[in-house]
């Protein structure tokens, strides 16, 4: 399959109608001496004639940065709607740009100190990475596969609001959260931390970080950025401005990866998926929803795993979803060992293991750690549940995200002809026929599950002529 045909998942939207999002002290004058002979304080003036008043808020915060190097808090989560209003006046709130001739301003590193936070802040808004500045079908940029994989992670932000959000990397450690350790530790640590630096480096205002790490991860960073952008457009009530901008944008090779980070963001923020958000995709969203089960997985594992708890989703598709994302934590749980896994997965009940299969397909073939031998294991082991064409399902869609990034690892090529029973090419096409078999218009839990169902069907068509 081309890079071509594998974009259409990303660009599906195109032709189908965007989601709808569901619903939800006085300044101080400026100090200055006495006038001689005077006694009182006189006016600022800019001009002859012309007064200026006491400093704005905006004014006095950016001051403070050009002083001291933080960022206000309150424009860290500054925001403002996608579109100017039609009459083409400035968003409520704004202020219309200036003529720097005769009128007053604020001073000249007053102005510099609002420039350097707005670059900080907006780097990931539609205005400046839109589809007119980001060719999505241009190769990916950056270091090689080659390159350390233990890329030095962002600086921490300088802004409170910054280090609140920030994430430490050293999260990623499987020994505190008492995972299976083997020889995959490392690698899927690794998987973990590339996610977390994606996030730190779009909280510190330094996305470009992402591009620092080795071409196999760079997805991993944008699930983390996916994460970073979906935190700061809830908390701003954006309506997903800063998502749908990295969707446009440095994300337009990852879109999966992308929603599945939204999916952390809601997580974390104890909010369901996919509230108060509007996506770029109006089905690739609900991968949200698997995101959520991989956070809760890893994170809560006693709860989740443990007690296989589903964080109170009720509806079914949500359920379903959802145990996909613990699906492919249990890889991480049980560090691709495939006896580990056979055994979790067999821990739950009946009805929940289909999509836990086809979580741990998806991740045995995306992230890899598993050999040949592990690999026929679990090949073996779902056929046994009853669930295969749920594992080829997790295994096809994984080849569908590695094929789209540009970068298709060893162990997924590798992992392709064992889950998929096909080479990674052959798999990834059936996520894009049974896109397309679903037409125009599919956006809701029933169009996703339909989706996954027709990937299925392909590889039954495929088993069953072979």
């Amino acid at each position: 399959m081309s890079d071509a045909e594998g974009t259409r998942i990303a660009t599906q939207s195109d032709r189908v109608g965007m989601s709808r999002a569901e619903t939800f002290p006085d300044a101080k004058k400026i100090p200055a001496d006495p006038a001689p002979g005077t006694g009182r304080v006189p006016v600022p003036r800019t001009t002859p004639g012309r007064h200026r008043g006491p400093l704005s808020r905006k004014e006095r915060e950016a001051a403070a940065e050009a002083d001291t190097g933080a960022i206000p808090i309150l424009d860290l989560f500054e925001d403002a709607d996608d579109d100017p209003p039609s009459d083409g006046r400035p968003p409520s709130g704004s202020r219309p740009d200036r003529d720097p001739g005769p009128q007053a301003g604020p001073p000249a590193g007053v102005r510099t100190a609002q420039a350097s936070v707005a670059e900080r802040v907006h780097a990931f808004l539609p205005e400046s990475l839109g589809p007119d500045t980001w060719d999505s079908t241009a190769p990916p940029t950056g270091s090689a596969a080659s390159a350390d994989p233990a890329a030095p992670a962002p600086a921490r932000p300088r802004s409170p609001a910054g280090l609140l959000l920030w994430q430490d990397p050293a999260q990623a450690d499987f020994g505190p959260r008492r995972f299976r350790l083997g020889p995959a530790r490392e690698r899927l640590e690794t998987v973990v931390r590339a996610v977390l630096t994606g996030f730190d480096a779009v909280v510190a205002g330094e996305p470009e970080r992402i591009d620092d790490l080795p071409e196999e991860l760079r997805g991993f960073g944008h699930e983390g950025a996916g994460m970073a952008c979906t935190t700061l457009d809830l908390l701003t009530l954006s309506g997903g401005r800063r998502l749908r901008g990295l969707l446009r944008g440095p994300g337009a090779r990852h879109p999966h990866l992308v929603h599945l980070g939204a999916g952390w963001a809601y997580a974390r923020l104890r909010l369901r998926p996919m509230w108060g958000v509007r996506s770029a995709h109006p089905l690739l969203r609900w991968l949200a929803f698997d995101g959520f089960g991989f956070h809760e997985g890893f994170f809560a594992a006693d709860r989740t795993i443990g007690r296989q708890r589903t964080a109170g989703l009720l509806d079914r598709t949500r359920r379903a979803i959802f145990d996909q994302g613990v699906g492919r934590m249990i890889w991480f749980h049980e560090c691709a060992d495939a006896d580990g896994v056979v055994s979790r997965v067999a821990e739950f009940p009946p009805g929940r293991r289909a999509d836990l299969w086809s979580g741990v397909g998806m991740a045995a073939a995306h992230v890899g750690g598993a050999d040949a031998s592990g690999l026929a294991r679990l090949d073996a082991a779902s056929a046994g549940d009853g669930f295969r064409a749920h594992l080829a399902q997790g295994g096809a869609l994984a080849c569908a995200i590695r094929l789209l990034s540009g970068s298709v690892p060893d162990h997924t090529a590798a992992a392709a002809p064992v889950l998929c029973g096909v080479e990674v090419d052959e798999a990834a096409s059936w996520t894009d026929a049974a896109l397309l078999a679903l037409g125009d218009g599919a956006h809701g839990g029933d169009h996703y599950q339909a989706w996954r169902a027709g990937v299925r069907k392909s590889w039954t068509r495929r088993n069953r002529d072979s």
